[in-house]
């Protein structure tokens, strides 16, 4: 039997391969500095593990309403409301188990053999392989360092035509940190056609405040979770916000693909959007004070940070003057100094010669991870 042709072109995550490598060197007794993944590092607050405990003991183990328990999704479209003065039903919200099954369900259901999807260049390196699932093509428009990563909407306007169902936005953005301006945001909603909003990262800004594509526009599909901003990567909690007309299709597919969501992990998310606020506040200030110090740090080694990120919680250095293969450099420096960084052409062409560094790590690791690459770049000179 062979392989479906779609899988046996699926690409890797390059940095997940970065991380898989570095995770055999620590079993060989190396020391790795982790620069490279997106999780957070600190544990999940204490309200939500208490949550989730007193659910289990509650019983509350069972299958759940497939869109997700009422509680939750009341909470979402409160946290919405409060956050971003948007009004949604909570009968609009599908919860699933982790943000990119959302995505698969919507892309699923919306797109078709030879469409396309407008994407920034570089975007999660994931997003491809979303619509190639689909039977539809990412259509790039790249986006600078000098310009802040902002999407030109002009750009985008001009690659629009019938085979285009939408435009895919991550805001604040993995790999550069940038979160879009009013004015994109606002221009994007003014193309006539669907925006597929990713707002995994909301929450992580630490300057002005990023806005939810749902205060432009209705035509479009928001996609959060738990995963960044509370520190819950491992309970592969999610949500879409969908317009009502297709929650009935999301709500079919749910049902026969994932039955529900994780029944213990919807009554923590429930304690994470109503009792963190101080936990949440002070990952987020501790956040910033690692990404002012890793930008300054890359600076002074000579990678380019042209506009200082500031959300999510990356930064992706310009290292174009020291390679052109950031793939062999970051198993490179990985191999050589320690230190685990994602290469830039994980993201798409127009990463090539970017580094992503993570500053989802402790203040001193961060700065040992400066000093090791700092040895590296003079070994190399």
């Amino acid at each position: 039997m062979e392989c479906n042709p779609w899988c046996a072109e699926l690409t890797s995550f390059k940095v997940m391969d970065v991380l898989e490598r570095a995770g055999e060197l620590e079993r060989m007794g190396r020391s790795i500095i982790h620069l490279e993944i997106g999780e957070p590092d600190f544990p999940t607050p204490e309200a939500v593990r208490r949550a989730a405990i007193a659910a289990i003991e509650r019983g509350e183990t069972h299958y759940t309403h497939s869109q997700g328990i009422l509680p939750l999704r009341e909470a979402i479209a409160e946290h919405y409301r409060a956050t971003y003065g948007v009004v949604v039903d909570p009968d609009q919200i599908v919860v699933t188990p982790g943000t990119s099954p959302a995505m698969l369900l919507v892309f699923s259901l919306l797109l078709r053999p030879g469409q396309k999807v407008v994407l920034t260049d570089p975007s999660y390196a994931c997003y491809p392989n979303f619509l190639r699932f689909a039977g539809a093509s990412p259509l790039f428009v790249p986006v600078r360092a000098e310009d802040g990563f902002q999407i030109d909407v002009d750009a985008v306007r001009r690659v629009l035509g019938p085979d285009v169902a939408g435009v895919l936005i991550n805001s604040p953005a993995n790999p550069t940190g940038a979160v879009l301006e009013d004015r994109v945001l606002e221009g994007l909603a003014g193309l006539g056609v669907p925006i597929f909003s990713d707002e995994i990262y909301q929450g992580l800004v630490y300057a002005g405040r990023a806005r939810s594509m749902l205060e432009f526009t209705d035509n479009c599909f928001v996609f959060n979770g738990f995963s960044k901003l509370y520190a819950m990567t491992g309970w592969r909690l999610g949500y879409v916000i969908a317009p009502k007309r297709f929650v009935e299709r999301l709500r079919t597919m749910q049902q026969n693909f994932f039955l529900c969501t994780s029944s213990i992990a919807q009554w923590a998310g429930l304690a994470a959007l109503t009792q963190t606020a101080a936990d949440v506040a002070h990952m987020r200030a501790v956040y910033d004070q690692r990404r002012r110090f890793l930008i300054q740090e890359l600076r002074a080694l000579g990678l380019g940070v042209a506009v200082e990120p500031t959300g999510a919680f990356y930064v992706f250095a310009d290292a174009r003057h020291l390679t052109g293969d950031s793939l062999g450099f970051a198993f490179d420096l990985l191999e050589n100094a320690g230190v685990g960084v994602a290469p830039g052409i994980d993201f798409g062409p127009g990463g090539e010669g970017f580094l992503r560094f993570s500053y989802a790590n402790s203040l001193e690791n961060i700065a040992e991870g400066m000093r090791r690459l700092q040895g590296y770049l003079a070994g190399r000179m």
